[in-house]
């Protein structure tokens, strides 16, 4: 299966043929599950309305964890076999897993207003979210400043590889140390502990934003794919020399395409 994708005229064609039915499907999914999560979903006994944040929090903190997790798997993909999709998908799910940390820290402000008192606390949890979005930020920085290709390539994954530790910090903080956070009740040993009327809309959001994330990377991953066969053919078109103002200038010869 790893042999059949790392031809990416092989991806580039599964992608195309992917990507609209999974953005299709997202908006489908979020069509149906945004307004049973936002609008009649129950409110919370202790929270009341403030709940419905939940629907945004929790899938896009759930996300931020695994595309970041994605990328660390991509990235061991591309150092050990050497797979020739798999800095180009890592790199197409940075921005998204960057969007949705972003989205999990704004969205926990205005849910922890009302329910701690406070916008913002040094909190294990929230301060190991905000440490991915830089890491995050770190890793996008390297494949936009480092010109050649190859070089940012290494150095991103080894970046991707260190900036792992911070995922299981994220998962057992509210266990390794105080915390405000609730301690885990969607994903545990005895099962969810969420109401089953807030846990279906949950679960829907969960998927919606998981179906996005896909989508997003499929597409990414193909325009690195179509830029990289452009440089490439750029790289391998015959140039020609003209002489302006008597000097020697190179010029890609017109009508050639690589």
């Amino acid at each position: 299966m790893l042999d059949f994708f790392a031809n990416p005229a092989r991806f580039e064609a599964l992608s195309r043929t992917l990507s609209p039915w999974l953005l299709a499907s997202w908006a489908i999914l979020f069509v149906i599950a945004l307004p049973i999560a936002l609008v009649f979903s129950p409110a919370d006994y202790q929270q009341g309305d403030t709940v419905r944040l939940m629907y945004i929090h929790v899938p896009a903190a759930w996300m931020a964890t695994i595309a970041y997790t994605f990328i660390a798997v991509m990235s061991v993909m591309a150092f050990i076999w050497r797979h020739p999709i798999a800095d180009a998908l890592a790199r197409a799910a940075a921005p998204v897993g960057l969007a949705m940390t972003g989205l999990a820290l704004v969205s926990g402000a205005f849910w922890g207003k009302p329910t701690w008192g406070a916008w913002w606390v040094w909190d294990a949890r929230l301060t190991s979210v905000l440490v991915l979005f830089f890491i995050y930020l770190a890793y996008l920085a390297i494949w936009d400043t480092i010109s050649d290709p190859a070089r940012a390539a290494k150095f991103a994954r080894v970046t991707a590889l260190l900036g792992f530790v911070n995922i299981p910090i994220i998962k057992f903080s509210v266990d390794w140390w105080n915390s405000l956070h609730q301690p885990a009740s969607l994903v545990r040993a005895g099962g969810p502990t969420i109401d089953g009327s807030m846990l279906t809309p949950l679960l829907m959001m969960i998927a919606g934003y998981t179906l996005f994330f896909a989508w997003a990377v499929c597409a990414g991953a193909e325009a690195q794919i179509i830029e990289a066969r452009a440089r490439r053919r750029s790289a391998r078109a015959p140039r020609r020399i003209l002489k302006v103002d008597g000097t020697a200038r190179t010029e890609q010869a017109e009508g050639e395409d690589g």
